[in-house]
């Protein structure tokens, strides 16, 4: 048997057939990234979460409001300003300059100048938990959400922001 004959036996790929598998396969992977676009459904995913959020909130202000005689539960009877979106907040006071407060104060939390309304009361027996936006660090204090009652005494609730090009007031619900 001679060398040309062992290297005739011997089978493989070259390195050109190898790169250009490799090369076709990297393409292939890049458009499909490209069409699932992670980003964009991640987005998404948080928009709903947001429309299922403004929901709730508002269910909880109706289900108090039936309760309790057409109360609305916080502060949302008294200082506020008819048609003024102001946030949901979920603690009582916090100090000047806090982000995401739900009373602006610069002495005590007895003051009528305000920026939030306070929901905690609606938390046990109307909601779990006051829904905060799935964009918020775990340390905020508030909710990311708005609230505002209108002339008429109709409550509309708007996530603050939206993502993948959606503007929040497409998810604002009023009842």
């Amino acid at each position: 048997m001679t060398l040309r004959s062992k290297r005739t036996v011997r089978r493989g790929f070259t390195l050109i057939e190898l790169l250009l598998v490799i090369g076709i396969i990297a393409i292939l992977a890049s458009i499909v990234i490209v069409a699932i676009n992670p980003t964009r459904q991640l987005g998404q995913a948080r928009n709903a979460q947001r429309r299922s959020d403004v929901n709730t909130i508002l269910n909880a202000v109706y289900q108090f409001s039936i309760d309790n005689n057409g109360i609305l539960p916080g502060s949302m009877l008294t200082g506020a300003t008819i048609g003024r979106f102001y946030e949901v907040c979920k603690v009582d006071w916090l100090p000047t300059g806090a982000a995401n407060g739900c009373q602006l104060s610069n002495t005590t939390p007895t003051s009528t100048v305000f920026q939030g309304v306070n929901l905690r009361a609606l938390t046990g027996s109307y909601v779990v938990n006051i829904p905060r936006d799935p964009s918020l660090a775990s340390t905020a204090t508030g909710t990311n959400y708005l609230i505002s009652k209108d002339a008429n005494n109709r409550i509309t609730v708007k996530p603050k922001t939206a993502e993948a090009g959606v503007d929040p007031n497409t998810l604002a619900v009023t009842r």
